[in-house]
């Protein structure tokens, strides 16, 4: 029987890649997708995630806008990148899908879908969590529903990627986006699994790997999701910033658990400056896990033969 699983993203170029990955997965059944302009803007990334379900032959799938801001925006620079995207040859002429401003709401959609259910549903978030929060306070009863929550979020170990005014560095951008609600996520204990920065650092965007998914374009998935890294190249290398299999590595997680070593934690998340969104361990804070170690190899090749479908 088939792992159901929603998810939660925000546009990007990691989140489309992401959910690419979880439509070529035989064994997951996606039942829905909910959208959020965080690290997008709305309008073009309903769009791609549209167009990628086109390429599936699974527009069936029911896609929720929000129409929620955060609290500390992304940057515009990053949130254009879907834009991009639409005009790749491969989805250029693919229709635009529906429009954001009549599509269902990100929170009614997540409420609907998990009641509906006919069994206990897999969170897959590469975003932030407000959707999540604000579906479990306006129906509780959801939470019975919920399998497993796999988030793309937080730094404990390591550096964060914020770079910002009045922040002290230690966040990372889907939790900062929205800290309170990040922080009351926590409290409802949910099977929640951290795929943090201290495990995505080790799985950057090498020029080797998309070397190695070239020579296999003659499949039309891997020619995308080339055509998709490629435009990240830019970030590759610099003195600041890497781009990282962020979004991917806690997707394939869903297919590949064997592939990752997680460990019991306790953890609070600060809610204002200087680490506003700072993921930090805590004796007395909330239980969760997070992965901590990844068997590279294993998830580079994993990666190459599912593109490959």
């Amino acid at each position: 029987m088939k792992e159901l699983v929603f998810m939660e993203h925000d546009g990007a170029i990691d989140d489309l890649l992401s959910q690419i990955l979880l439509l070529s997965m035989p064994d997951k059944e996606l039942i829905g997708i909910n959208i959020t302009p965080a690290d997008c803007f709305l309008e073009p990334a309903v769009e791609s995630s549209y167009k990628i379900l086109e390429l599936f032959g699974r527009t069936d799938i029911p896609i929720g806008c929000s129409d929620y801001y955060g609290v500390n925006a992304f940057p515009n620079e990053w949130r254009a990148r879907p834009e991009v995207i639409n005009a790749l040859p491969m989805m250029i002429n693919l229709p635009k899908g529906p429009d954001p401003y009549t599509a269902p709401h990100t929170v009614d959609l997540l409420i609907g879908s998990l009641q509906s259910a006919s069994r206990p549903v897999s969170i897959l978030m590469t975003g932030p969590c407000s959707n999540l929060v604000m579906a479990l306070e306006k129906a509780p009863s959801i939470q019975q529903k919920i399998s497993k929550v796999i988030w793309m979020g937080g730094a404990f170990r390591c550096q964060g990627n914020v770079q910002n005014f009045q922040h002290d560095g230690t966040a990372e951008w889907n939790v900062y986006w929205d800290p309170m609600r990040a922080a009351k996520l926590l409290t409802y204990e949910l099977p929640l699994i951290f795929i943090p920065l201290d495990v995505t650092n080790q799985v950057p965007v090498k020029k080797s790997f998309l070397s190695e998914l070239a020579r296999q374009a003659e499949y039309p998935i891997s020619n995308l999701a080339g055509q998709c890294w490629a435009l990240t190249i830019d970030t590759i290398p610099t003195y600041h910033y890497v781009y990282f299999m962020w979004d991917i590595l806690a997707t394939s997680y869903l297919d590949i658990p064997e592939a990752f070593q997680l460990e019991d934690i306790r953890l609070r998340i600060g809610t204002r400056p200087p680490n506003a969104g700072q993921t930090y361990l805590a004796d007395d804070g909330h239980a969760a896990q997070m992965a901590v170690k990844v068997d590279v190899d294993h998830f580079y090749e994993y990666l190459l033969e599912r593109l490959r479908r």
